[in-house]
């Protein structure tokens, strides 16, 4: 009987994760998820009360780096840090006190329905992106390498979890119908601008602080490398640069990378740095995006402080030239 609904919802356009064989991803299974003291899924599958809390992080500007219904040190940090600003202070992981405080936050689905248009699809996209540097210089643009890739980052998602809420749905078709993750709804904003910006080495996050000292956002952040340390102290913001290129500079000697004279990768939300660049007051050190958001906030880094691009744009949106950073070791 599962195997008749399963074919005649298919049949139907409904596509399969409304049937039995993808049980828990259908969009109100995801919007009514409730609290639960036990996994709502099996091992590696996607869990609805974390993607849940992971999109209700999001919009409460406590980022949980990609959302991709999955645990991870990123999810936990972001739990702990909202936690500490909501006096509901836990180990990272969701219980009663903050499952209560993160839906009093917002009332929105936390997936919802977007049509993908014709603006979605001009790109220009490009058609792989070489793993090497030197290879990555000879493209015109580090654009996306297709709309799924673009959509993704566009709702703060994994492409796997795209495709997972919808199977079989083609992303490179006008007027497709998909379930995204509704991270721009209700987005809590803030009426003044960051004064400060700390960088917690040993957490691995990014924290934006107003004037008085309230926190504003808390962002998973990538800090430094072997070849490339994090500084201590405190230093400035220089200047922001969107869409911006990355030049390589050959006293880095990073791994991989022969060539002993500067060169310039073009722009794009692929580039190494990703959609911005935040210049700090450092040689050749700033805050910038990334082309793989799945690994923001683990060790993997060619240095500086690196965000997924959609937070670095956010927190550019709040910084000024003279914004004070201060590195915490």
């Amino acid at each position: 009987m599962k195997r008749m609904v399963w074919i005649a919802a298919f049949a139907m356009g409904i596509g399969s994760a409304w049937a039995a064989g993808s049980e828990g991803l259908a969009p109100d299974t995801i919007n009514q998820a409730t609290f639960s003291t036990k996994p709502n899924a099996g091992k590696g599958k996607i869990d609805p009360v974390i993607l849940k809390a992971q999109v209700l992080l999001d919009r409460a500007r406590f980022s949980p780096g990609v959302v991709d219904g999955h645990d991870g040190d990123n999810l936990r940090n972001a739990l702990r840090s909202f936690g500490e600003a909501r006096d509901a202070r836990n180990d990272g992981k969701i219980d009663e006190a903050v499952w209560s405080k993160l839906n009093e936050t917002s009332s929105d689905p936390v997936v919802t329905e977007y049509t993908i248009t014709d603006e979605d699809l001009k790109g220009p996209f490009v058609e792989k992106i070489p793993d090497g540097l030197e290879e990555q210089a000879g493209l015109e643009r580090l654009s996306y390498t297709s709309p799924a890739e673009m959509l993704a980052e566009r709702f703060h998602m994994d492409q796997d979890l795209l495709k997972a809420l919808n199977p079989g749905k083609a992303f490179d078709k006008a007027g497709t119908a998909i379930v995204v993750a509704n991270v721009l709804a209700s987005r809590a904003e803030h009426d003044g601008k960051v004064a400060k910006i700390e960088v917690d080495k040993g957490r691995h996050l990014l924290r934006a602080l107003g004037e008085d000292g309230s926190l504003i956002a808390v962002y998973p952040a990538s800090i430094g490398s072997e070849e490339k340390p994090a500084p201590s102290g405190s230093h400035k913001v220089q200047g922001i640069a969107r869409n911006p290129t990355y030049t390589y500079n050959p006293d880095y000697k990073f791994k991989g990378v022969k060539a002993k004279e500067k060169f310039v990768v073009k722009p794009g939300p692929n580039n190494p740095v990703g959609s911005t660049w935040i210049d700090l007051s450092i040689d050749s050190f700033g805050i910038h995006g990334t082309p793989d958001p799945d690994k923001v906030g683990k060790a993997y880094s060619q240095g500086c402080v690196r965000l997924t691009n959609w937070d670095v744009e956010a927190l550019a949106k709040m910084v000024k030239k003279g914004t004070t950073v201060t590195f915490l070791d």
